[in-house]
């Protein structure tokens, strides 16, 4: 399979997905599944945030392991995340997947699994029992700050999602990496 042939492969393969489509295109169906979207990117930036913001050293009062504990919440909320974000996937995947904004949103997603992969593999040990008014090590503030960086272009991204939406992409005129060009 050629690269121009995997988009209108994967377009056609989650859009075979019709489970979720009749209630996602009721009245309030998209509304709905956006609220509890937003709700997760709320409970997700809340927790993450302010943890990756104590590990810059703001609100150092606090100590670090006692506002780890928020952290199960931004689990949850990333898991409602990817729970509603398949839901728009398999709904109009034609708007996401000739769409450049989302695979920007995919990479950056990657990048902060990969920092937090490293972040618990590395440092978490480390600072988990630091005192209230301890700074965190460099390394540690450098994830903090990679972390959120990658949270703000994850929401950014998903914004733009909705403001560019491409037409629908004649094969010949995909190009590479991943977005179409009409």
């Amino acid at each position: 399979m050629s690269s121009g042939d995997f988009q209108p492969w994967l377009v056609d393969t989650l859009m075979s997905v019709k489970i979720f489509s009749p209630f996602m295109h009721t009245r309030w169906g998209w509304p709905a599944v956006e609220s509890v979207h937003f709700l997760g990117l709320s409970m997700l930036i809340g927790a993450i945030g302010t943890f990756d913001l104590r590990l810059l050293g703001v609100a150092k009062r606090i100590p670090l392991g006692a506002l780890h504990r928020l952290v199960p919440w931004g689990v949850a909320g990333y898991c409602l995340n990817a729970i509603t974000g398949f839901l728009f996937l398999t709904t109009e995947a034609n708007q996401y997947i000739y769409n450049p904004s989302f695979y920007f949103k995919m990479l950056f997603m990657g990048v902060a699994g990969l920092n937090i992969l490293v972040f618990y593999s590395a440092f978490f040990r480390k600072i988990r029992n630091l005192p209230a008014g301890a700074d965190a090590p460099l390394p540690a503030r450098i994830i903090g700050g990679v972390s959120l960086c990658c949270w703000v272009g994850i929401i950014i991204c998903g914004r733009l999602l909705t403001f560019y939406r491409p037409a629908l992409c004649d094969a010949e005129v995909l190009t590479f990496p991943f977005f179409c060009i009409p």
